[in-house]
């Protein structure tokens, strides 16, 4: 039974690659990361108090490097074994600029729907069949983690 789902991830993530290689010579153009505007001294207004989340799980970080790292690499930074085959680089996990202007659900959709479904690299896959909901909200947690900051 083992073997089958092994095989069955395996075309998988084959699949998934080889829909995603940049066979061009072009080089991929990214838009910057939209900028927070500058706001005057006056106006900020003292932070609530932030409840810390739980600790992420062990069972968390292994669904994260099962599933996760073969694109967005072990610690996170977009350097995994398939980076280099993908037309989109993966997202660095462990940088804040893009990550805190999106919002914990912005996430979760991504990762349940895939990028394309959220307007996002075509190459990012949909887990909302592989994963139950409460492993990706966790998955969100550990990125948040990754890149030590907090949603929009």
């Amino acid at each position: 039974m083992t073997s089958i789902w092994l095989k069955f991830l395996g075309t998988s993530i084959l699949l998934t690659l080889s829909a995603c290689t940049n066979d061009s010579d072009e080089s991929v153009h990214r838009e910057p990361p939209p900028t927070v505007a500058e706001v005057p001294h006056e106006t900020f207004v003292p932070a609530p108090e932030v409840v810390k989340p739980a600790p992420v799980s062990q069972k968390t970080r292994d669904t994260y490097q099962w599933y996760c790292s073969q694109c967005h690499g072990i610690t996170g930074k977009g350097d995994g074994m398939n980076a280099l085959q993908l037309a989109v680089p993966p997202r660095n996990h462990t940088k804040a600029d893009y990550l805190e202007t999106r919002t914990d659900q912005q996430l979760f959709e991504a990762i349940k729907l895939g990028g394309l479904a959220v307007g996002r690299a075509p190459c990012m896959p949909a887990w909302g069949n592989t994963l139950k909901d409460a492993d990706i909200t966790g998955l969100v947690n550990y990125i948040r983690e990754l890149c030590h900051c907090e949603g929009a």
